[in-house]
């Protein structure tokens, strides 16, 4: 794993070992029930790897509950479910319990969430914000509660970050679709208070100008990572006196929803119309065509979003990570458009 920018996981061992990660837990422990034979292995993997689980283990004995809390602003959102099936694998992995909130993107609930989550005297927090900084979060963040955000960040709450930058795969996309003929490209952005959703919009504009192309307001829709404002603003793209050859729909979420009104208008993806999307459910491989989109790395950024909370329940300095998001292309954006296109 070395050199390649990605901390090394406790999962990344079991892998190699052919072993669960509570068996690894178990064998660097010095734990009983794991083989003398078993244990060699885990050990000589972990140090081949360059896995170190250091002084942290020994200091997490002394929390109270080892209990984490994990708020997620949209659980239906498939993104947030495997993220947060990641960090309780994770988080089980190191002897720690998960209890789930659902913001829904209302900070107020939020706010509830957090101070029901400190009654309960969590070890830690892991959190994706909501659109907003909300008074609760601002005070966690000022007590020194220890907290870690996921996916999102806000600039007023200092706090370790764990999160996939989409940029550069938002602009291999946007080169794929330039080289496959498509001039008018439109875009289904996400919030722009979003990191997230000013980072891909940014990008997706950066390289169309990069490539000489022009993005008029008209081909730029602003969703709210929900299936209803992808429909509404596909159904506005359509309805254009000149609508987009290809539309970037950056989450999946509104992908769906923009599908949806595509097919409601019996128009086929990868025929009448290239579509793209973000992140990789499993039903975007199942689609009619299969979906090209940008994938993030969400089990690993589960894994490391729990390891820096641990280190930060620790009293040790947890840096923030930014992995790397990757282009998937499938068949939604249909081949090279024809020069009468």
């Amino acid at each position: 794993m070395a050199g390649t920018g990605l901390r090394v996981t406790i999962a990344d061992v079991a892998k190699l070992a052919g072993v669960s990660t509570a068996t690894v837990s178990r064998a660097l422990s010095g734990a009983d029930g794991v083989s003398a034979q078993v244990r060699k292995k885990v050990s000589e993997t972990a140090d081949r790897i360059g896995y170190r689980p250091n002084e942290l283990a020994r200091s997490l004995r002394t929390t109270r509950t080892r209990t984490l809390g994990l708020v997620v602003s949209d659980v239906v959102n498939p993104f947030f479910g495997e993220l947060a099936v990641a960090i309780e694998e994770a988080a089980h992995a190191s002897g720690f319990s998960v209890i789930l909130c659902n913001t829904n993107e209302d900070t107020s609930r939020q706010d509830e969430y957090i101070q029901l989550l400190r009654a309960r005297q969590i070890d830690g927090l892991l959190l994706t914000p909501a659109l907003d900084e909300s008074p609760a979060l601002r005070a966690a963040a000022l007590e020194g509660i220890p907290m870690v955000f996921v996916d999102r960040a806000l600039p007023a709450v200092e706090v370790p970050v764990v999160r996939a930058d989409g940029r550069r795969a938002t602009k291999d996309l946007v080169d794929h679709l330039v080289g496959l003929g498509h001039e008018r490209i439109a875009i289904i952005s996400g919030p722009r208070q979003t990191l997230t959703g000013r980072e891909r919009l940014d990008a997706f504009r950066a390289r169309m100008r990069r490539h000489g192309l022009r993005v008029p307001r008209e081909l730029i829709r602003v969703g709210n990572f929900q299936m209803r404002s992808g429909r509404v603003a596909a159904a506005e793209l359509l309805d254009l006196d000149e609508p987009p050859t290809a539309v970037f729909a950056a989450d999946n979420l509104m992908a769906l929803g923009a599908l949806h009104e595509i097919r409601r208008r019996g128009l086929r993806i990868g025929r009448d119309l290239a579509l793209a999307g973000f992140d990789d459910p499993p039903w975007f491989q199942l689609l009619d065509p299969p979906m090209t989109t940008v994938a993030q790395p969400v089990k690993k950024l589960g894994e490391l979003a729990v390891e820096t909370l641990l280190q930060t329940v620790a009293g040790a300095t947890a840096s923030s990570h930014v992995l790397e998001c990757s282009l998937i292309v499938r068949n939604s954006c249909g081949e090279a458009l024809s020069p009468r296109q």
